[in-house]
């Protein structure tokens, strides 16, 4: 098992049945896609630094769901979700809700899951709305009894989300994190449409082939938007692929719109 930066990676996203106690996907293999694919999506905060409410995270969970979709995930089969209070009353949906949102998605679509998680985040977790922190243990937990031994992909973009890699690592997840577990990621702040990761990933997504490949092209995105920019230091974005699914699927996943 390892985790390291992208750039230089070959191997594709894979999920097949290669050997007593591997993932077996055959509704991925046989349809070449991601149609029986679970999918969560949470914003999981709605403010910036000083606690002023913003909307990157909510934009780009609502852009992510629908770049998803458009990649040939169905749409009944992704569960995009925000912690944001409700502004007539206050009210926020409760983690716990969400979190059970997702397992539904994962026990009604059984090929392969994807979640993602946008929000800030500190080393010792990723903000969780009013909640507090979301651990990488608990994540890891919830990770196992959503998916279980299926194969799995987790996007963790936050601040330290690096420090999620080592607890979400298994053999049959592919696991992406916006920074190393020492560095910032950046864009969560007030008129800021994405923050930067996603904002990379939305824009990687139309004409990437698979995860890995979605995963490199953000990763160089990011790294240019960050230089022109003149933020250090640089987020670095991580990658950890599992051994069971690291070198299968050689194939083009992602469906893409003829050109106009």
């Amino acid at each position: 098992m390892r985790w390291q930066p992208l750039f230089g990676m070959v191997f594709l996203l894979a999920a097949l049945c290669v050997g007593p106690g591997r993932a077996q996907t055959p509704d991925v293999i046989e349809s070449g896609g991601y149609d029986d694919w679970a999918v969560g999506i949470l914003a999981a905060d709605w403010r910036d630094g000083s606690g002023a409410p913003i909307d990157a995270f909510d934009n780009a969970a609502r852009a992510l769901a629908k770049g998803f979709e458009a990649v040939g995930f169905k749409s009944e089969n992704i569960s995009n979700l925000s912690l944001r209070p409700n502004p007539q009353n206050g009210r926020a949906l409760a983690s716990d809700i969400a979190f059970a949102a997702f397992g539904s998605k994962a026990a009604a679509a059984k090929a392969g899951c994807l979640f993602y998680f946008t929000s800030h985040g500190s080393p010792d977790g990723m903000v969780l709305g009013r909640e507090g922190l979301l651990t990488p243990s608990r994540l890891a937990s919830l990770v196992d009894g959503w998916c279980g031994t299926r194969p799995t992909v987790v996007v963790v973009s936050a601040c330290y989300s690096g420090g999620f890699m080592p607890a979400l690592s298994a053999p049959n997840r592919m696991v992406i994190t916006a920074a190393r577990p020492d560095r910032s990621s950046f864009g969560c702040a007030a008129g800021v449409e994405y923050p930067y990761f996603d904002g990379c990933v939305l824009e990687a997504l139309p004409s990437a082939d698979d995860f890995v490949d979605l995963a490199s092209r953000a990763r160089r995105c990011v790294a240019q938007r960050e230089y022109d920019e003149q933020l250090w230091p640089p987020s670095e974005p991580l990658t950890d692929v599992g051994a069971d699914v690291e070198t299968l699927f050689i194939l083009k996943n992602f469906e893409h719109a003829p050109p106009p």
